[in-house]
């Protein structure tokens, strides 16, 4: 059966060739070479035939193929990429794996914990949020980065953690807390366009670099005018609301917005007296040194105290008298700080060095 089989199967392909006895067609474009390869191994049957027949391209047009084939399924390089698949599995076993150094990308988050007193510097951005504008070279700040944004903190006390709502907020915690402050930080990646106030129109720069002035320029200078306008609205607004908050005796949330008030100082500002610095924002450190002095912070009122005189205030006697900085008068180093800015008539250290002179206490 199997025999009578094959000599069906053989008559029908001679037929089929015998049919197909002509003129030779094109030769066909496309030839898998891996199946071209094979018959190339395979001897054929009836090689007078296939040869006659078949519609397959020279040998020339052929030999491209197989060497492509061939250059595919070399064995040397089938065995070199076992040998060394071996010699990695083998070196795995017997090497340690190498240590991989991870680099932060733009909006990665990081956690920090430091010890007070924090010696990082930060600012208030564009978004009401808080960003790092200086890194100390103390090795523990190496992961921070200026830009780098707040986004949680430690509660001003117990293990509560704070989204960081804003900067007031921010810096009311920090400043409240004693112990250690927790970070959550945002890596912008030395990104600080949140920081920057003003955003400068292309018809301003390219006039401003054409040393020219135009409607570009103009456009800029009454839109700087009108933000400042609604920034001076602004914290006004926000000042009046942390007094009214003082008054009625919630020193925290006025300290909050006190803190946001000073934060909202315009940089590079300068007065029609040639002061460098707003009459609000003076006013505003005043104040939060007084929220510090009722919640009895000494050390945080007379950093706020040195600010504000810093900042130009000049009513010390205001300063030394008032019931609400009554926490802070008796501090030590507050005689030190006013007569730092308000040098007395009579040095004291100068009447107690004449008394030991005289022997005899001025």
């Amino acid at each position: 059966m199997y025999q009578t089989l094959v000599v069906i199967l053989r008559s029908a392909r001679e037929s089929s060739c015998s049919a197909k006895k002509g003129p030779p067609s094109a030769p066909m474009r496309s030839h898998n070479p891996q199946t071209t390869a094979t018959r190339r191994h395979t001897p054929p049957r009836n090689t007078a035939t296939t040869r006659a027949n078949a519609h397959t391209p020279p040998r020339r047009a052929l030999a491209p193929m197989i060497a492509t084939s061939a250059r595919a399924t070399t064995p040397r390089a089938a065995g070199s990429f076992r040998r060394r698949h071996r010699s990695a599995s083998s070196a795995g076993a017997t090497q340690k794996p190498r240590s991989l150094t991870v680099v932060a990308a733009k909006g990665d988050v990081y956690e920090k914990t430091i010890p007070k007193p924090i010696e990082l510097k930060f600012q208030r951005g564009n978004d009401g949020g808080a960003y790092v504008v200086f890194v100390p070279s103390d090795p523990k700040y190496d992961d921070f980065k200026v830009g780098d944004k707040i986004e949680a903190v430690s509660a001003s006390f117990g293990d509560e953690i704070w989204g960081a709502e804003s900067y007031g907020q921010v810096m009311y915690a920090i400043k409240n807390r004693n112990g250690d402050i927790y970070l959550k930080m945002t890596d912008m990646d030395g990104d600080i366009s949140a920081l920057e106030q003003n955003e400068k129109s292309s018809a301003f720069k390219n006039e401003r670099a054409g040393g020219n002035y135009g409607a570009g320029t103009k456009e800029q200078q009454m839109n700087n005018y009108s933000k400042k306008r609604e920034l001076e609205n602004q914290r006004l607004d926000m000042f009046d609301e942390a007094i009214e908050l003082y008054n009625s005796k919630d020193y925290d949330s006025a300290l909050m917005i006190f803190e946001e008030v000073a934060a909202l100082e315009p940089k590079n500002y300068m007065g029609d007296d040639f002061s460098k610095t707003t009459e609000i924002y003076r006013v505003a450190q005043y104040n939060i040194a007084c929220c510090f002095s009722r919640l009895q912070k000494a050390d945080e009122s007379l950093l706020a105290l040195k600010r504000c005189m810093a900042a130009g205030w000049t009513d010390y006697k205001k300063i030394r008298s008032d019931p609400s900085l009554a926490f802070v008068q008796k501090a030590a180093g507050f005689n030190e700080l006013m007569d730092r800015f308000d040098e007395p008539i009579f040095n004291s250290n100068a009447l107690e060095a004449l008394g030991k002179l005289f022997k005899k206490p001025f």
